[in-house]
């Protein structure tokens, strides 16, 4: 475990979401591996709340992996099986993720390039275009 958090697993979403992500999958499998059937309550609610807070901060990342991705190339049908998505949640929340992206403002710029989000619409084809 990290020295700067406490030696506690954590037992609530909140305490566990404040943690980094990759730190999150190292305690959530040395959760799981060390829990046994008599661990009881504390063991099973580090895990839920280590998963939940998993599961946030993906749901999070992952439009930005599927960016990624598509900037790189990648088809949307290989995109889709690489999420397990079907390729219309993969359009969806790549298209909610650049919407907002275009709309902040980092130093004049938006933090994503449109000309790379105007190509990937255009290779996409006309369903993703707003």
């Amino acid at each position: 475990m990290n020295p700067t958090r406490p030696s506690k697993p954590p037992m609530r979403f909140t305490d566990a979401e404040k943690i980094n992500p990759f730190q999150l999958l190292l305690d959530l499998q040395e959760n799981a591996a060390a829990r046994t059937p008599e661990s009881g309550r504390v063991a099973v609610l580090a895990e839920l709340a280590l998963s939940a807070a998993m599961v946030s901060c993906w749901t999070h990342w992952q439009p930005s992996m599927i960016h990624t991705a598509l900037c790189a190339g990648v088809d949307l049908t290989d995109t889709a099986k690489a999420t397990g998505l079907d390729a219309g949640e993969v359009v969806d929340r790549w298209r909610r993720w650049v919407d907002v992206q275009t709309g902040l403002d980092i130093g004049g710029r938006p933090s994503v390039d449109p000309v790379e989000v105007h190509a990937i619409e255009r290779r996409l084809g006309q369903g993703v275009v707003r």
